[in-house]
């Protein structure tokens, strides 16, 4: 036997046979969760085989690269344990932060789950390479969206669109998005906001890390136990090689790992879905590859089950192909099946050509509370090289404290650019919430810098204000005033609802400051006050004022009424002893 297995090990028997011996040498390491397996050459998952219901993935494809394995150099030696390589055991810095802390995250909120980061790292391998050898931002998002194949039936599982195309790009069928590749269904329920921006992508390691941590410790698992950690695995993706190859990373990451700058970590190379993925050092745009799986060939007699064999080789051999048998009694070779065509790649969606996204125009969003805005933003999609993008789905989202919607209710709507690479905001209406909130402008599924539009919600307005009302009005000293004030608001005509006036006992018509003599208003808890806020006119724009008390002063005094929008009303309120009796 050579002294070292290489750095990536083909799928088939070999793989099989080296899943064992890291599973095996994982349970020898007394690693936290993991008991000793049955014996045999095909490592299992504890418990029943999984329904073949939902997954994290949608059973998407995934790398089955394997960690380096160290033979024994005499006989008799234990079973080969995983090495600590300096490369392969590298995690980009950012990413191996992100899975450090969903790990304290969910060991304050789910103790009893004892999720080990290393789970996360060997799922974040399987899945994308650790976001393609840690390409992120400071923030932790990819500099690209990662995108699994589409799951259309052609090869893989076939899944309808559930998110609108707002996170991969898609308004068919769905892909997996992101550095631990969920479904957008999956992301719908488990996605979280672990960096506090205030949205959940799927394209944040630092969000997809805890969305994955919360979802492996679902249904009260505790993954110190081999038969919850199985299928916690196998949740993610339902299938046992899944399981064999990521419990050989979870053993490796567990003997040691260190951290390496973003962007410097080992790209995997052999993937589920089609053999090698030609990234080399370069990471793939989307990942795992497009390629759909060969069809499944039955097992050969021996071979362990649910293993594929090398997809470079159809029908199952690892080794050279072998000619087809001759036909009887002439000696030639008869023709074998034909092999299935490959389906021409798929022609990226335009949302994944978009480079940027630029204002189109459309004015300030100004709006009136409950009324339609007038002018919206306009935004433009364009190519790397300036060109516009037409067919790019973009993302207008509403943020802040406002109750403003766009229409159906919503405060989130995608918009596909159309002539121009133009996508105008839907139609919306402000709410009672008055002052600023931001428009939000993304494109969906793709990690670019965003577009913000302040928007401003401005109260109602009144242009006139007249009383409904001409009895006099007045009162006599240290008592209240025979009739009530009511006064009706209109703007350009009709009726202003829900306008706000301030009403105020002022010294003179010239000079508004408050009198603090003559007739007042009174509080809740019955205490003089000359000056009423917060009193808005009704739905058919009349406001009643409250009772209004004299004190025991006589004279005329002045009432002012001032409506949000500039209309202004003074009146006059009459105190007077009454008059002395006849003779």
């Amino acid at each position: 036997m050579a002294a070292q297995f290489g750095r990536r090990l083909r799928k088939g028997a070999t793989t099989t046979a080296v899943a064992a011996v890291a599973v095996a040498a994982l349970s020898a390491s007394q690693a936290p969760g993991v008991a000793p397996t049955a014996t045999g050459g095909d490592a299992q998952a504890s418990g029943a085989t999984p329904s073949t219901g939902s997954s994290a993935t949608g059973n998407s494809p995934y790398y089955t690269d394997l960690p380096p394995l160290n033979s024994p150099n005499k006989p008799g030696a234990a079973a080969p344990l995983p090495a600590v390589g300096e490369a392969e055991a590298g995690i980009p810095a950012t990413v191996l932060s992100a899975y450090k802390q969903a790990e304290q995250a969910v060991a304050a909120s789910d103790p009893g789950c004892r999720l080990p980061w290393q789970l996360l790292a060997a799922i974040g391998k399987v899945e994308s390479g650790q976001a393609r050898g840690g390409r992120v931002d400071a923030d932790g998002t990819t500099f690209s969206p990662i995108l699994g194949p589409v799951l259309n039936g052609v090869g893989f599982a076939d899944i309808s669109d559930t998110d609108d195309g707002a996170y991969d790009g898609d308004r068919t069928h769905d892909r997996a998005v992101g550095p631990m590749q969920f479904i957008p269904s999956t992301w719908a329920t488990w996605g979280q906001d672990a960096n506090g921006d205030g949205r959940k992508d799927p394209n944040n390691i630092h969000d997809a890390a805890l969305a994955a941590a919360k979802y492996l410790c679902a249904g009260s698992r505790d993954l110190s136990v081999k038969e919850d950690l199985d299928r916690a695995i196998l949740s993610y993706n339902r299938s046992r090689e899944y399981l064999r190859t990521v419990l050989s990373w979870f053993a490796y990451y567990q003997r040691g790992t260190h951290e390496v700058p973003d962007g410097s970590g080992v790209l995997p190379v052999e993937s589920s879905g089609g053999g090698s993925t030609g990234t080399g050092t370069t990471p793939a745009t989307a990942t795992p590859p497009a390629t759909p799986a060969a069809p499944a060939t039955p097992t050969a007699p021996g071979t362990a089950p649910g293993v594929p064999s090398s997809p470079s080789v159809p029908g199952g051999s690892t080794g050279s192909p072998k000619p087809p048998p001759a036909k009887p009694g002439t000696g030639t070779p008869s023709p074998g099946p034909t092999p299935p065509a490959k389906p021409a790649p798929s022609t990226p969606p335009p949302s994944a050509t978009v480079f940027g996204i630029e204002n189109a125009g459309g004015g300030r969003p100004t709006a009136t509370a409950g009324e339609d805005f007038a002018e919206l933003p306009k935004v433009r999609a364009k190519s790397r090289s300036g060109q516009s993008v037409v067919g790019a789905d973009l993302v207008f989202e509403l943020v802040g404290d406002t109750d403003a919607r766009f229409s159906g209710d919503r405060t989130r709507a995608v918009v596909r650019t159309g002539q121009g690479g133009v996508a105008a905001a839907p139609a919306l209406k402000a709410g009672e919430k008055t002052g600023d909130f931001t428009i939000r402008v993304t494109v969906a599924g793709r990690a670019l810098p965003r577009l913000d539009y302040t928007a401003t919600v401005t109260p109602r307005q009144a242009d006139t204000l007249v009383r409904t009302g001409d009895e006099e009005l007045t009162a006599s000293p240290s008592s209240e005033f025979d009739h009530a004030v009511e006064v009706k608001a209109t703007f350009k005509g009709g009726m202003a609802a829900g306008v706000a006036v301030t009403a105020t006992m002022v010294t003179t018509a010239d000079d508004p400051a408050e009198n603090t003599e003559g007739p007042y208003f009174k509080d809740p808890e019955g205490n003089p006050v000359r000056t009423l806020t917060e009193l808005t006119t009704g739905a058919d724009g009349v406001l009643v004022l409250p009772k209004i008390f004299s004190d025991d002063r006589s004279g005329t005094f002045l009432l002012r009424l001032t409506a949000e929008g500039g209309a202004v009303l003074t009146l006059e309120l009459e105190v007077a002893a009454p008059p002395a009796p006849a003779g």
